[in-house]
C-alpha cells in the first residue's frame, strides 16, 4: 500500500489524486491537505464570482474527493500543525500543491500607500478568502489604475465596473457587493508595459468588456499597430488583438455615455506611486517595444488613481525545511522532484503560468514520476503508517480537522444562505465555517 500526502487542495492538488487513484487503485490512499477548512483553492478565491461555469470544474474534484482512497484533511496548516520531515516519516510521498498565493511585488516607490493592493488580495477580497475579508478599499474615488496585461487585470476591472444587477447568479460575497454598490469610480486606466501584440489577455474575457451596463472599453488607435502585422500572431492573441481594434473603434459618443470608462494605456510602465499618505497618482513611463521587451523611453507623466490594484504575478508560500528558489518564488525543483520522497506540482512548481487545465497533465506528470522513484525503490517498501499516523499524531496534538463530509455540511450552509439568485453566501470567517459543520 503507497500512502501520499498532497498539500493543497486546488486544481493541481486534486489531479494529482485522481491521477494517483487511477495508477494505484485500491492499493493507494491520498490524503490531500488544506490550511483551510473548505476545498479547492483557486476555483473558490481565485476564478472571479461572475465565472461560474469555470467554478464547475469543482464537480470533477468532488468525484476523486468522494472515493475510499482520497480524503481531504482541512484547517491543517502544514509547516505549523505538522512538519514536512513529520509527514515524509508518515507517507511515502509528499506532494506540495500549494499554489501562489502570494502577490508579487512590484518594487517600486509608494508601494505600501493605502489604497494599494496586491491582486491575490484584492481578488481574495472579493471571492471572500478569510485572510482579506477585513481588506475594505476603498472607492469612494473617481479613478483607478490596474497594473497588468492578463486575464486578471481584466477581472479586476471587470468586477469594479459591474452594477449589482449583473452580478445576479454570481458567488460575490455580500460585503464586497456592498462596497461596490456605493462605488463613486467613473475611470479604470489598465497600464500595460508592452503593446497590443504581448497582452496575455484571452479573447474571451476581452469579450466580455463589450457586453458591460454601464462601462465601456477605450484603446487609443495610436496605439495600435498596422493591422496587417497581425497575421503573425497565433490565433487567440490575433482574437484578442481584434478585439482591442474593436475597442478603438468604438464612437466618443458612446464612451461620453458610459458611466464608467475602461481605459487601456499600453506602452506604458509604472515607475511610481505618490499622494499623502493614500495613493493620488501613478508616474508612468512611456515605452516602446523592442525584440519582446519593454524599453522606457524617458517620457513621463502621471496617472490619478485613488485606488490601485497590481496585477503582475504570484509567489508561492516558503514552507519550513523546503529548498526555496526566492528568485522564481517557487520551490526549488528539478522537474518536479524536490528531494527523495518530496514533490511539488502546479504553480508550486513552475510558478503562475498556464490555465486551470493545464494542472491536469501536471499532477498526471507527477504521479508517473514518483511511481518511477517507488518502482525504483526510492520510497521505500510501501509499509509507512500513512493516514493512521497523521489521525493518532492528529488527535495527540488535537487538531480540529475538517473532512470532505464537513465541508457538505459548510458547502449547505452557504447555499441555505445564499441571497436570491446567488448559489451561496460564503462564509468569510474561519470559526463560522468550523461552526457550520455541526449545523
Amino acid at each position: 500500500m503507497r500512502h501520499i500526502a498532497i498539500i493543497g487542495s486546488g486544481p493541481a492538488g486534486y489531479y494529482t489524486a485522481e491521477a494517483a487513484a487511477k495508477h494505484w487503485g485500491d492499493d493507494v490512499r491520498v490524503d490531500v491537505f488544506d490550511t483551510l477548512p473548505v476545498p479547492y483553492g483557486l476555483i473558490r478565491t481565485g476564478v472571479a464570482p461572475d465565472h461560474q461555469s469555470i467554478k464547475g470544474v469543482s464537480r470533477r474534484y468532488e468525484k476523486t474527493a468522494l472515493t475510499d482512497n482520497v480524503r481531504f484533511v482541512g484547517n491543517v496548516t502544514v509547516g505549523q500543525d505538522i512538519t514536512i520531515p513529520e509527514l515524509q516519516e508518515l507517507y511515502d510521498a509528499v506532494v506540495l500543491a500549494t499554489g501562489a498565493p502570494n502577490d508579487r511585488e512590484l518594487g517600486m516607490e509608494g508601494e505600501s500607500l493605502a489604497n494599494v493592493f496586491g491582486s491575490a488580495a484584492f481578488v481574495g477580497w472579493y471571492n471572500g478568502h478569510p485572510q482579506f475579508a477585513d481588506l475594505a478599499p476603498d472607492l469612494s474615488g473617481k479613478h483607478a489604475v490596474v497594473i497588468g496585461m492578463g486575464n486578471v487585470a481584466l477581472d479586476v476591472a471587470r468586477i469594479l465596473s459591474k452594477t449589482e444587477t449583473e452580478f445576479a447568479g454570481s458567488d460575490i460575497v455580500g460585503h464586497a457587493l456592498g462596497l461596490l454598490r456605493a462605488s463613486k469610480l467613473e475611470k479604470i486606466t489598465i497600464l500595460g508595459r508592452r503593446g497590443p501584440h504581448q497582452v496575455a489577455m484571452t479573447p474571451k474575457e476581452l469579450g466580455e468588456l463589450l457586453h458591460l451596463e454601464r462601462a465601456t472599453p477605450r484603446v487609443d488607435t495610436e496605439d495600435l499597430p498596422d493591422e496587417a502585422e497581425d497575421a503573425i500572431l497565433e490565433p487567440g492573441a490575433r482574437k484578442s488583438v481584434t478585439h482591442l481594434r474593436s475597442f478603438a473603434a468604438i464612437p466618443e459618443s458612446v464612451h461620453a455615455d458610459a458611466k464608467i470608462e475602461i481605459y487601456f494605456d499600453l506602452y506604458a510602465s509604472p515607475t511610481a506611486m505618490q499622494g499623502d499618505g493614500k495613493v493620488a497618482t501613478v508616474e508612468v513611463e512611456r515605452t516602446t517595444v523592442e525584440k519582446g521587451r519593454a524599453i522606457g523611453t524617458g517620457e513621463m507623466y502621471s496617472v490619478p488613481a485613488d485606488l490601485v490594484v497590481s496585477c503582475i504575478g504570484y509567489r508561492t508560500s516558503p514552507i519550513p525545511d523546503v529548498p526555496f528558489d526566492q528568485r522564481a518564488g517557487r520551490f526549488a525543483n528539478d522537474e518536479g522532484r524536490i528531494l527523495t520522497g518530496l514533490y511539488c506540482v502546479g504553480w508550486a512548481r513552475r510558478g503562475p503560468t498556464g490555465t486551470i487545465g493545464t494542472n491536469r497533465p501536471d499532477g498526471y506528470g507527477m504521479i508517473e514520476k514518483i511511481a518511477e522513484d517507488a518502482d525504483g525503490g526510492l520510497l521505500g517498501s510501501g509499509r509507512k503508517a500513512g493516514r493512521e499516523g497523521f489521525d493518532a499524531l492528529a488527535a495527540a496534538r488535537n487538531l480540529d480537522v475538517v473532512t470532505f463530509s464537513d465541508w457538505k455540511k459548510i458547502e449547505e450552509a452557504e447555499a441555505a444562505a445564499a441571497r436570491d439568485g446567488a448559489p451561496r453566501e460564503k462564509f468569510v470567517d474561519i470559526e463560522a465555517m468550523i461552526a457550520a459543520r455541526g449545523s
